[in-house]
């Protein structure tokens, strides 16, 4: 790495249609001149140097036609893949989508079909259950159970929930809102559940690469023979999700050839700054920026535990992996309407709202820890003040 990244330094978004910023004060009525947005997951944080001279090197050349040629793009996949995850693919197997909202929409579309179930360990991202039912399929919650302050699978709850309607099971794998690593082992046991329910099994695994110290991500396909739908991307992992790319990767070849059915007809194409941004990413240089960036965010992590764990009431969940805290208000005696008041109106943060994310997310909300830490220790200093009644 050229030259080390400067993650504390404070970057002026305001205004430059961004969602994160410009968006918080008609969501949450939270104005981003005094107020601390910690709800949409992106980072307030450039990305490496190689991601920028990649697009300087497109502004050069000066011509935006159609994309072509692949092999550099799909030589960056596989090398990061093998080299950061352990895991070898093919060519073939990559489909790019415009993002991994679109890419969970098109699995809807391929491998199920109106009025079908799609099950959903919940609390989960709160996207999957949005295009579910946008697609005219119902969500099927099978609740996480909460363990000592720490999500665990619940099978045998679980078995009397999906019934025959059921014919897909999305994954979240590093899990998003709760920061869980799933181990091996309860890897294999979703799989096996997919397997009893005959259910295609896909498996979201965008934060793959922002794993805390002392955890390992293990990929879903490297654990089982049951045919597994992944889904990748660059985008949270460097910070370049306005570009809309996201992979699937299919080795199967009956589910691939259904998934390609339907990218066809649904004449879906990449967008090229995706793919030049993605290919400069997935790199040496990469690598060497997301060990610097996952080092600052377990930083920022520590600080924000802390801080909030202090407070009488408040309780975050051990984050294992991604940049995302889980919080639990339910100590606090409030309703969630009550807590959330005080985070966003004495608090003056903008947080997501626990219930959005499904069963189980009652009593919490979620904060992104991805921002400078300044930031990250006046959020401390206004929720303990928001909170100060309580000490």
């Amino acid at each position: 790495m050229t030259q080390q990244p400067d993650f504390d330094e404070i970057i002026d978004r305001i205004g430059t249609h961004s969602n994160k910023w410009d968006d918080m004060e008609r969501v949450f009525g939270v104005s981003p001149r005094d107020g601390i947005p910690m709800w949409v997951a992106d980072m307030d944080f450039r990305p490496p140097a190689c991601v920028q001279e990649a697009l300087v090197a497109m502004t050069r050349q000066g011509i935006y036609g159609y994309w072509g040629d692949n092999r550099a793009y799909n030589a960056a996949i596989r090398w990061w893949m093998a080299n950061r995850h352990g895991w070898q693919l093919e060519d073939d197997w990559i489909f790019t989508t415009h993002g991994l909202v679109n890419g969970t929409a098109v699995c809807v579309d391929a491998f199920t079909r109106p009025g079908d179930g799609v099950v959903l360990m919940t609390p989960v991202y709160h996207a999957f259950a949005r295009v579910i039912r946008a697609a005219g399929r119902k969500v099927v919650e099978c609740p996480l159970k909460n363990v000592d302050g720490r999500y665990e699978m619940d099978f045998d709850a679980w078995e009397g929930i999906v019934d025959a309607s059921a014919k897909m099971l999305i994954l979240c794998s590093p899990h998003n809102p709760g920061g869980r690593v799933w181990t091996p082992e309860e890897l294999k046991a979703v799989a096996d559940f997919a397997r009893r329910h005959d259910l295609v099994l896909v498996s979201d695994e965008i934060h793959h690469d922002l794993v805390m110290p002392g955890h390992r991500h293990t990929v879903m396909a490297n654990v089982t023979d049951y045919p597994v739908v992944m889904m990748t991307a660059t985008t949270k992992t460097f910070n370049i999700a306005g570009t809309h790319s996201g992979n699937v990767i299919i080795a199967d070849p009956d589910l691939r050839a259904a998934f390609a059915g339907r990218m066809a007809a649904l004449g879906l194409s990449p967008n090229s700054f995706g793919l030049a941004m993605a290919t400069a990413a997935y790199s040496p240089e990469g690598a060497e920026w997301v060990d610097a960036l996952v080092a600052y965010l377990d930083g920022n992590r520590k600080i924000f535990d802390a801080g909030v764990n202090a407070i009488p009431g408040l309780r975050s969940m051990p984050l294992e992996a991604t940049y995302l805290a889980w919080v639990d208000f339910s100590g606090t005696g409030m309703t969630q309407e009550e807590f959330t008041a005080r985070v966003e109106n004495q608090a003056k943060i903008a947080a997501n709202h626990g219930p959005t994310f499904g069963k189980g997310g009652e009593g919490w909300l979620r904060f992104n820890l991805a921002t400078p830490r300044a930031r990250v220790e006046e959020a401390v200093a206004r929720l303990t003040r928001a909170f100060g009644d309580l000490q």
